[in-house]
């Protein structure tokens, strides 16, 4: 699959060069606009091992252009310092060794003045290289494509890694410089919208870009089914909590009960009692759990349990890609800068795109006829199939060009870090 599309047939050298170094640059600002409220010791942080350090993602992406762009195709190319090869590795095991995950936070050198004169140091080279005539080739092009898509996941991750952080800290401190605004919308009541079964096309049609694991195109047939209207919300949830959900073993799967019993779940990630009240976490500080807003922070198998609970189960990624098939990509992500998902509005088939994360019941595996690109970079996705689950829709983190129709996210069934949330689903009858 081209990653390009047809983009890179009809534009010549020099345009495909200025959109380049546009895209580039903007996904480069935009990473620097998100670190700058944060001091040194803030990007120190790692607080559990899902997440990252801020510094360290500001590193890796550098290197990631650093080691698969202008080290094999800038002529004459010198490191900023040959030891970041293995220091900002993350898991490519072709490009060579590299440090545990798990003691990124113990990385205090290179300092945060050095981690940004190496990406000023990069910038000048990639500015340099995409000047030149040599990136008219589509393959070389894609290579800067998939280096900017790759630092817009570290971007929201650099949201969500921040948030786990800061809620670890006594003190509750706030990433905004203002507290999340109070939703005072009225939810739409949920509502089944009816879709029809049989033979769909599913998966990216080569057009643009898009990241291996999303093709090739395929056929897959679906029943009839029906799909929530909205998210579930947290009014919603709070049904569940008290009606025992946490307490009843006949909701849960097997691994998912002993999950929950093991680290004494009883309600989303981020919420806390206070007197007869919940709240909850956000990057604007503490606030009280409002009803009407998406539930968030939910694994895969509270996910699951909700949807038991609700006479309902989870959607397929099919269907949540039929579903969402020919709608534009609007909604609450990260160019909001709100950073919490938000009451739905509207009628239809609401918050497909942006708010939370929508878990799916269907595992992370390979598309029929899939194969991994050649090299280190087929590492990128091929390798995590397994033991792991679907989301679609993007989140209040994710940037707008980033996300589509075709988008596969993907995270162990007990994950809870990351914005993921809830759309039910039921056969029609």
């Amino acid at each position: 699959m081209n990653p390009l599309g047809a983009r890179a047939v009809s534009a010549g050298p020099a345009q495909l060069n200025a959109a380049l170094a546009e895209s580039y640059s903007n996904v480069r600002r935009t990473t620097e606009r998100l670190c700058a409220p944060l001091t040194a010791d803030d990007q120190m942080v790692q607080s559990t091992p899902e997440a990252s350090p801020v510094k360290w993602h500001q590193a890796h992406t550098t290197w990631f252009f650093e080691t698969f762009v202008l080290a094999p195709h800038l002529p004459g190319y010198r490191s900023f310092d040959p030891a970041f090869r293995f220091l900002f590795n993350s898991y490519y095991k072709q490009v060579g060794t590299h440090p545990l995950r798990t003691i990124r936070a113990t990385f205090s050198r290179p300092s945060l003045e050095q981690v940004r004169a190496y990406r000023r140091y990069v910038d000048e080279k990639m500015a340099q290289w995409l000047a030149t005539s040599a990136t008219g080739a589509p393959e070389l092009a894609a290579l800067v494509e998939l280096g900017c898509n790759h630092e817009q996941q570290h971007q929201e991750l650099i949201v969500t890694d921040l948030k786990h952080a800061f809620w670890t800290n006594p003190l509750s401190p706030a990433y905004l410089n203002r507290p999340i605004e109070e939703s005072r919308a009225e939810v739409p009541p949920l509502r089944w919208l009816d879709f029809d079964g049989g033979l769909h096309e599913i998966g990216h049609d080569g057009e643009l870009f898009a990241f291996d694991n999303e093709g090739p195109r395929h056929k897959t047939y679906l029943e009839p089914f029906r799909l929530a209207s909205r998210l579930t919300t947290n009014g919603e949830y709070l049904e569940f909590m008290n009606d025992g959900g946490y307490r009843r073993p006949e909701l849960w799967l097997s691994d998912g009960w002993d999950t929950v019993q093991a680290n004494r779940w009883e309600a989303p990630l981020y919420w806390q009692q206070q007197d007869s009240d919940w709240v909850t976490y956000t990057l604007g500080g503490l606030r009280q759990v409002r009803p009407e807003e998406p539930v968030c922070h939910v694994s895969y198998y509270e996910a699951d349990a909700f949807a038991r609970w609700a006479g309902a189960r989870l959607p397929g990624e099919a269907e949540w890609e039929v579903a969402a098939g020919g709608l534009k990509v609007t909604g609450n992500l990260l160019e909001d800068q709100r950073f919490h998902p938000s009451p739905a509005g509207g009628s239809g088939l609401a918050q497909m795109y942006g708010d939370v994360w929508e878990w799916t019941q269907s595992p992370y595996t390979a598309y029929p006829g899939f194969r991994p690109a050649e090299g280190a970079l087929g590492e990128y996705n091929g390798k995590f199939m397994c033991n792991q689950f679907v989301l679609r829709g993007g989140s209040c983190a994710t940037p707008r060009s980033h996300i589509r129709v075709t988008y596969r996210n993907f995270f162990p069934p007990a994950s809870r870090w990351q914005f993921t949330g809830i759309r039910i689903a039921n056969e029609r009858t």
